[in-house]
This record gives C-alpha cells, sequence and structure tokens, in this order.
C-alpha cells in the first residue's frame, strides 16, 4: 500500500506533466526557442512534446499504466537533454518573464536527474 507521501508525489507528477504539456500549446514560442536549429519542423517537436507530456501524465493516474508511463517519462526526460545543453549553450536568454543565465540553464539540466528518478520510484 503506497504510502501518502507517495500518493502526493504522484499527484504532483501527474499535475507537473500535464500542466506542463499544456504549457506547450499556451506559449509554444518559449519552448520552440529552446530548441536546437538542428531539429528539424521545430512547431512538430513542440506538438510532440506537449502532447507526449499531457498524455503521459495522465497515464499515471491509472495504475494499470502507472508502469509504463514512468518508464516514458524518464525516456522522455532522457530526450530532452539536447534541449538542456543547448540552453547552457545560448545562455543568457529571456525566457517569457525571466532570464536564463548559464547557472540556471545547469541547474535545470542537472533538475532532469532529479525528475528522472521520481519518475523512477513509479516503476516499483
Amino acid at each position: 500500500m503506497p504510502t501518502i507521501f507517495h500518493t502526493i508525489s504522484l499527484w504532483l507528477m501527474i499535475l507537473l506533466y500535464v500542466s506542463a504539456g499544456m504549457n506547450h500549446f499556451l506559449q509554444p514560442r518559449i519552448y520552440i526557442k529552446i530548441i536546437p536549429s538542428y531539429f528539424p519542423v521545430k512547431h512538430l517537436i513542440n506538438i510532440a512534446a506537449g502532447t507526449a507530456e499531457i498524455t503521459l501524465g495522465i497515464a499515471l493516474y491509472f495504475e494499470e499504466t502507472r508502469y509504463w508511463a514512468a518508464w516514458l517519462i524518464m525516456a522522455m526526460l532522457i530526450s530532452f537533454f539536447p534541449v538542456h545543453i543547448h540552453m547552457q549553450q545560448i545562455a543568457p536568454f529571456k525566457m517569457g518573464k525571466f532570464t536564463i543565465t548559464k547557472q540556471l540553464a545547469l541547474i535545470r539540466t542537472l533538475l532532469q536527474f532529479v525528475l528522472i528518478y521520481w519518475a523512477y520510484t513509479f516503476t516499483r
């Protein structure tokens, strides 16, 4: 039986991915800007990323799909590393109202490992 901490953690993760995915559609320019230029059709990549985040966030809710959703979230987060490395290369830059410095970009890249581990906790 999951602990209350695990349940709260699950709901936070669901909220994180569904809201982050929706933001890809609400503010696409922010995401398109940070996709490296060597990726073609940036707008389609943004749509795919947003759709994946929403779908996987919802899939976390269901016990039957949670295991695979967590593994696919980990794969998705790994696939985002080129974007985070690119962010370090182009920093400083504006992202909405915020200025992303090289230090913030590095912290954001390192946060990927925390997010990957967090998703991993739902595979057990």
